[in-house]
């Protein structure tokens, strides 16, 4: 699985210029392999996540399950009041580095999910409930800014070791422009 999770990894800073054969190439091989290792893998005791709680900045979603879009990249909830848990890499709570997105900004002015993600701080606690009921509680250790196009491969760690969930949302005023945000925010966690 950490194979799969570097090719996976590999293919989302690939320069955004790369043809769209070889990206729908590589991310239907990356899926095969995938499917190939977790044949052999045992079944997980830990549910797939189901809600994101996070007391602090009264945080209560739904999660819903996100790949790949077609040009790499990690894709984002389709509802912006949920998160998007990242299923090609581990579950929360699994070993390695367990990943999920959430919009910022807002809409119709209604907020996104991550709109308060910054008020996070080194200690906070956030919790993920599983599909089995099971709630799982993760600790803040660092908080982090980034460029969008700066190499965040950190973000998405290895997937061997302790269990971390990294939290990822973008960040700062909307340029119409770029059609983007300026910064992306990482919140960094380890399980409790």
């Amino acid at each position: 699985m950490g194979f799969i999770l570097y090719a996976v990894l590999l293919f989302y800073f690939i320069p955004k210029d790369s043809t769209q054969n070889n990206s729908e190439a590589f991310i239907e091989n990356a899926i095969t392999l995938q499917q190939q290792e977790q044949e052999n893998l045992p079944v997980s005791s830990i549910g797939k996540p189901v809600r994101l709680k996070i007391p602090k900045i009264n945080l209560d979603s739904a999660v819903e399950f996100v790949g790949l879009t077609p040009d790499g990249a990690m894709d984002v909830p389709k509802e912006r009041t949920d998160v998007g848990w990242f299923e090609l890499g581990p579950r929360p709570g699994e070993n390695g580095t367990a990943i999920m997105d959430g919009h910022y900004g807002l809409n119709n002015k209604k907020a996104s999910a991550f709109n308060n993600l910054y008020k996070l701080r080194k200690g906070d606690k956030i919790y993920i409930e599983d599909e089995k009921g099971v709630i799982i509680t993760f600790i803040v250790r660092e908080i982090r800014r980034y460029d969008p196009n700066a190499d965040a491969s950190v973000v998405f760690g290895v997937n061997s070791g302790p269990a971390h969930l990294n939290l990822i949302t973008c960040e700062g005023e909307w340029d119409e422009i770029l059609n983007s945000y300026p910064t992306r925010l990482v919140v960094f966690t380890d399980k409790d």
